[in-house]
């Protein structure tokens, strides 16, 4: 079993704590309760595979004090690298919203563009939060001969959105201008805007089994895109808490594959969850909003953004050993502090992989 550690000295947390523009007054002039206090997450994808794999991407956490967190448009498709391929599998890819000018996944009318999605704790103490883009699922396994031949399912526009103004109103909205399907006859086509419930969709398991004697003809996915409803929906680190009073919001995809040979005998049966655009906001049952500008789930706070990004993490299929954990996964406990300084050095280094005894 290997697990990922990273070394914090004094003096290295020092040095970057001095380095973060802002930190250090932030600290001093702390506006909220880190544990307890008005808080936002935002978080562009995040799966589970079966029961006890799951990647999550860098999850932003509103700042301590009026600011906001706001994801890298770095941050393009899942999985990204190997590190998260071996945890998602071979098979699938989740374009982001943007692409290359060869690489296109969407069907053709929808841009290029990069996604909105940040936390964000405004000059009157509200959580607010919002994820905002298009989103492409893609099967490799299907050998088109272009990008788009490979796209199953498309989010055109998706929009999710919470704000937390008071504990008798709490709102979350989710939206999306259309969803794309691709259809029994194989073309990529709209089946509007409300979500989608699909059976026998030419789509392979997220992995394949070494030996593993699959049939792409027989095999089919069932697939559900729906609305979050709840804070227990989220795809999310253990750092990523509720409240007294939460909203929730993002769209969430259950997929079954049926894994089936040539002779259409059922080999196995493959299940696996997406979260898109996952956010929360979260405060106190006593909570009064402060009187100051900034409203609107996602507004720009006046002052400047306080870094709060947690690196991406997972725990991968083949173990539900929760000590296996890419580092940055429990950050959020930590706060702000702790976050930020770990976040520069993961910037700079690899996580050394350790051997347990």
């Amino acid at each position: 079993m290997t697990r990922f550690v990273t070394k914090l000295s004094a003096a290295t947390a020092a040095f970057a704590l001095a380095s973060v523009p802002g930190l250090a007054s932030a600290q001093t002039t702390q506006a909220v309760d880190e544990k307890t206090g008005p808080v936002s997450f935002a978080n562009v994808a995040s799966v589970r595979i079966g029961n006890s794999g799951s990647l999550i991407t860098e999850t932003q956490r509103s700042p301590l004090t009026p600011g906001q967190s706001k994801l890298s448009p770095d941050r393009t498709v899942v999985p990204r690298d190997e590190g998260e391929r071996k945890t998602f599998g071979g098979n699938w890819d989740v374009n982001l919203g943007r692409y290359g000018a060869s690489a296109n996944p969407y069907p053709a009318g929808i841009a290029s563009r990069d996604h909105n999605v940040l936390a964000a704790l405004q000059q009157t103490t509200v959580p607010t939060a919002v994820a905002e883009s298009n989103y492409a699922l893609i099967d490799n396994g299907r050998g088109g001969a272009k990008p788009a031949d490979n796209t199953v399912l498309v989010l055109e526009g998706a929009k999710s959105a919470v704000d937390c103004t008071s504990p008798g109103k709490p709102v979350s909205s989710t939206s999306v201008a259309r969803i794309w399907v691709r259809d029994e006859s194989g073309a990529l086509k709209p089946s509007g805007a409300s979500g989608v419930d699909v059976k026998g969709l030419k789509l392979g398991p997220v992995s394949t089994v070494q030996a593993e004697n699959l049939s792409k003809e027989k095999t089919s996915s069932d697939l559900t895109v729906s609305r979050v409803t709840a804070f227990d929906q989220l795809i999310r680190q253990d750092g990523w808490r509720n409240g007294d009073v939460t909203a929730a919001a993002g769209w969430k995809l259950e997929i079954v594959t049926h894994v089936r040979d040539a002779a259409g005998k059922d080999l196995r049966e493959a299940r696996a969850t997406i979260v898109l655009g996952g956010v929360s906001c979260s405060i106190p049952k006593n909570f009064v909003a402060k009187p100051a500008g900034g409203t609107g789930p996602g507004a720009a706070p006046e002052q400047p953004a306080v870094p709060g990004t947690v690196p991406a993490g997972g725990i991968p299929p083949q173990t539900a050993d929760t000590t296996r954990t890419v580092v940055g996964l429990g950050l959020l406990g930590g706060g702000i502090v702790i976050g930020a300084a770990a976040m520069l050095l993961y910037r700079r280094r690899k996580p050394v992989p350790v051997r347990e005894k």
